[in-house]
């Protein structure tokens, strides 16, 4: 049984849709990420999940149960919101326990669920401050701790991390998942930040104008995107998508004179590498041409921005390189990092088009 099963849930603001027949499930004790830009539709998505908004067609289902028609009461799950939602004049232990004293359980049991909160959210010498006392980390792990009192099987997060810091959301991004392990918790979480979806998720659902793009493991997501904005989205820097043509010997990189990719057509088709994948060619008659655009170096590594005919592409080399703008640089990569896509539907080609992608591989490996 799924912890949570959306079966083609639609939600539309007048004439806008923000979610479009959306399908998917999280297995129990898994950690989700809706992943997407600003406007997609994930936390929409979310909050149809909790009840906040109202499903206009399609069925929610929790643990096997269609709560699609139910209240946020009776649907058995915590929420972390963006905002931390903190009573301001309450103390840290008062907000932590604010929904248990609601609902009126007992105080043996409200002071057992704290003492367990505390101790694994570190908060055991914070009790007696108010919100305002707290830093930003702090005040993250007080709302943690009011989904933890809760005890849910099932756990929703609307971008938790964003009001922090770049170096605090990447400790509180470890604490999440060692703490949604520890507890055995589902948790469906939201967020922009690729960086948090691929750390985190044991499934990444990448979500494009209120539809899902790709649903997969991170490394799949990263390895094999299943269309254009897939490839664009994850990775920094993300893919390179190089436009092909038609060339007396084959498909080549649209502006080009070659080398030849493979045999056949090559217009309206797009080939995709990912920056580490492209290497500088050995030998002055070998890889496609290209020339320096810019160059930056990054500490551990460099990234080279270079243009061939129409496209321009980013290479990610070890260490520091500083090529001059307009220097001629040939490149290459080896066959097995080659994607290809369709520029006409945005989607990816393997399927179809595996005699053309054998080519490139031989011809490149």
């Amino acid at each position: 049984m799924q912890a949570i099963r959306l079966e083609e849930v639609s939600k539309q603001w007048g004439e806008a849709r923000a979610v479009d027949r959306v399908t998917f499930e999280a297995e129990p004790g898994s950690l989700v990420v809706l992943l997407g830009p600003s406007g997609c539709g994930k936390s929409t998505t979310l909050r149809l999940i909790a009840g906040l908004e109202q499903v206009d067609t399609g069925r929610v289902l929790i643990d096997g149960r269609d709560v699609t028609a139910l209240p946020p009461s009776q649907r058995r799950l915590a929420m972390v919101f963006q905002s931390y939602a903190l009573f301001p004049h309450l103390s840290v232990a008062e907000n932590i326990l604010f929904g248990l004293t609601a609902r009126r359980v007992a105080r043996t049991e409200r002071a057992r669920r704290l003492a367990r909160a505390a101790e694994l959210l570190g908060l055991g010498g914070l009790l007696e401050r108010k919100p305002g006392q707290l830093s930003g980390g702090q005040q993250q792990r007080v709302a943690l701790g009011r989904a933890i009192v809760a005890e849910q099987p099932l756990c929703l997060m609307d971008e938790p991390l964003s009001n922090l810091d770049a170096q605090l959301r990447q400790e509180m991004r470890h604490e999440i998942r060692a703490l949604q392990q520890s507890l055995g918790m589902t948790l469906l979480y939201v967020t922009h930040d690729q960086a948090e979806a691929m750390s985190m998720a044991d499934r990444v659902i990448l979500m494009n104008q209120g539809r899902i793009e790709q649903d997969a493991a991170p490394a799949e997501l990263y390895d094999r995107p299943a269309s254009l904005f897939a490839a664009r989205f994850i990775g920094t820097p993300p893919m390179n998508l190089l436009p092909l043509a038609d060339g007396p010997g084959g498909a080549v990189v649209r502006g080009t004179a070659g080398p030849p990719l493979f045999a056949g057509g090559g217009e309206g088709l797009a080939l995709g590498l990912r920056p580490e994948t492209v290497t500088l060619a050995g030998a002055a008659e070998e890889g496609l041409a290209t020339e320096v655009l810019a160059a930056e170096y990054l500490g551990a590594d460099s990234i080279v921005a270079l243009r061939a005919g129409e496209a321009r592409l980013s290479v990610r080399l070890a260490g520091r390189i500083r090529p001059q703008p307009g220097e001629p640089l040939r490149v290459t990569w080896p066959g097995a990092a080659a994607h290809l896509f369709d520029l006409s539907t945005g989607r990816r080609l393997d399927e179809a088009a595996g005699i053309r992608l054998g080519a490139v591989r031989r011809r490149l490996a």
